[in-house]
């Protein structure tokens, strides 16, 4: 296998790579359907695999492939020439415009691959005033993510900028092409049988998942170097990984790579204090040393040593900003945390270690899929609603984990980072 460590590899040609991750994000990612549209979004650098992905999608009998670029010269255009009043401007009609293709059965793909300190040189006021205007627009496009009502994936492309943050010390070509092999590697792309490879990496997932469930945990612990945190489960929670069926009907992988199992927090029932265990790279703007303590569910306390300014804007978005809609437990071990890199970038880093998120729970973590679950009978199981869903991790082989039972009774799920069991 093709790796970024050195090891021994299967050097096969990079159009076929690039083919061959286009197919796991259309028959694993996304179990494209006959006739099904899809919308895809993408960095402007990232177009020669939105094309590989277009190809395989109609292969798969894709009715129509629509694809949205973003370039970052034009984002950096606005933040230097806009008038003030256009960073509380967002494209609505755009989000408007997906939701509807989703709520009448397009799939989703985003790829990803942003510079991870675009925006780091701007004015945090209007970052943090586009990121909002941008999350409130979003809207009915999220909370058709959010709620799984369509199949929907995201992987990634490796960019220029993206690569120089990873490898500072290399050429810039050869840090495009470290980064790639990380992709692919990390994608489960270079065996002799990436789609089988996939297969046998959800059902080891699902395991996972069953065991969880089984135990019907009413909080997580979580403990180590400035760590003390009990996050408390939602009533009636459902602990999911790998991959799962849409309410479309439709089995995916939301997420190429993946290595985590999660499930949803109850707002109310959060309480301790954690520290992050690697960046975050926030549209744009990297937040490092994040230390944070929570009172019956809500981030009372909060500071980071780069990027507190704008952590301190996206806490204030709305009232469930503050709270969890998301823990994820992910091994110490994983492919990805052993590869010895930090990617800047969500996708891969929540994937090298445990993590919670702020904002918007999903309400697929609920028992049996939340199906037929009203937004009041999630909020009353305890589902956290806002406008944002931001990862962040706090893992690592420090930290131990033990799942809560109702009476209290401690019960180990990891030892420095490595599931017990």
């Amino acid at each position: 296998m093709t790796t970024s460590t050195g090891a021994d590899t299967i050097a096969l040609p990079f159009d076929e790579r690039i083919g061959r991750l286009a197919e796991v994000a259309v028959r694993i990612g996304l179990g494209l359907k006959h006739s099904q549209e899809l919308v895809i979004t993408a960095p402007l650098e990232a177009a020669p695999l939105a094309r590989a992905i277009t190809t395989e999608a109609y292969k798969a009998g894709a009715s129509l492939v629509t694809t949205f670029y973003s370039d970052d010269a034009a984002t950096l255009a606005r933040f230097a020439h806009a008038p003030d009043d256009a960073f509380d401007t967002a494209a609505g009609w755009l989000y408007g415009g997906m939701a509807e293709a989703f709520r009448n059965g397009a799939a989703r793909l985003a790829i990803a691959g942003d510079d991870p300190s675009l925006l780091a040189g701007q004015d945090s006021q209007k970052v943090a005033r586009a990121n909002r205007s941008r999350s409130k627009a979003y809207v009915p496009a999220l909370e058709l993510i959010a709620n799984f009502a369509t199949n929907w994936t995201i992987v990634s492309a490796a960019t220029r900028p993206w690569a120089r943050t990873v490898f500072p010390d290399c050429p810039e070509d050869e840090a495009l092409a470290r980064l790639w092999d990380a992709i692919f590697a990390a994608s489960r792309v270079d065996g002799d049988d990436p789609v089988g490879q996939w297969k046998a990496h959800n059902d080891a997932l699902h395991a996972r998942t069953k065991i969880l469930n089984q135990h019907r945990f009413a909080a997580v612990r979580f403990q180590g170097p400035d760590t003390d945190l009990t996050v408390g489960l939602a009533d009636d929670h459902e602990w999911c990984g790998g991959a799962s069926v849409s309410r479309s009907g439709i089995l995916c992988n939301a997420n190429i790579p993946t290595e985590e199992v999660f499930t949803t927090p109850h707002k109310l029932r959060v309480d301790g204090y954690v520290a992050s265990t690697k960046p975050l790279s926030y549209q744009g703007t990297l937040i490092d040393g994040i230390r944070v303590r929570f009172e019956e569910g809500r981030i009372v306390e909060a500071t980071a040593r780069t990027g507190s300014d704008v952590l301190a804007r996206v806490l204030d978005t709305d009232e469930g900003s503050r709270r969890l809609g998301e823990v994820a437990l992910v091994p110490a071990s994983s492919a990805i945390s052993a590869s010895g890199l930090l990617f800047y970038n969500t996708l891969y880093d929540e994937n090298a270690a445990s993590h919670i998120a702020l904002g918007q729970a999903y309400s697929k973590c609920f028992l049996n899929g939340g199906e037929g679950f009203s937004e009041d009978d999630l909020a009353a199981r305890g589902a956290n609603r806002s406008l944002i869903h931001i990862d962040w991790m706090i893992g690592s082989a420090d930290i131990d984990v033990d799942g809560l039972t109702a009476e209290g009774r401690a019960v180990p799920v990891m030892r420095a980072g490595e599931w017990i069991g």
